[in-house]
């Protein structure tokens, strides 16, 4: 584990132990349960602007087609309008 992690980890299996009213012996639970949490946060991270998220579900085929769809011909209208200008200037 990296020291990030592992001071992450610490820090929220720490939280979890008060939030539970600081129980003896539930160490090892704390600690599990922070680190799965951990774990799903590495696994959901984002870049900045979400574009590697969108390809990864692009990818995974769990963006519906609908929204592709509906970029497309939201762009070829915007086209559309343009010319329809031109023609009409």
């Amino acid at each position: 584990m990296s020291r990030n992690r592992d001071d992450w980890v610490s820090q929220r299996a720490y939280a979890i132990w008060e939030e539970e009213g600081r129980p003896h012996d539930r160490g090892e639970s704390h600690w599990a349960q922070a680190l799965r949490e951990f774990e799903q946060l590495e696994a959901t991270k984002a870049s900045v602007d979400g574009s590697d998220l969108i390809e990864r579900l692009k990818a995974a085929g769990r963006i519906l087609r609908t929204y592709d769809e509906a970029s497309s011909e939201q762009e070829n209208q915007g086209g559309r309008r343009k010319v329809a200008s031109r023609r009409l200037g």
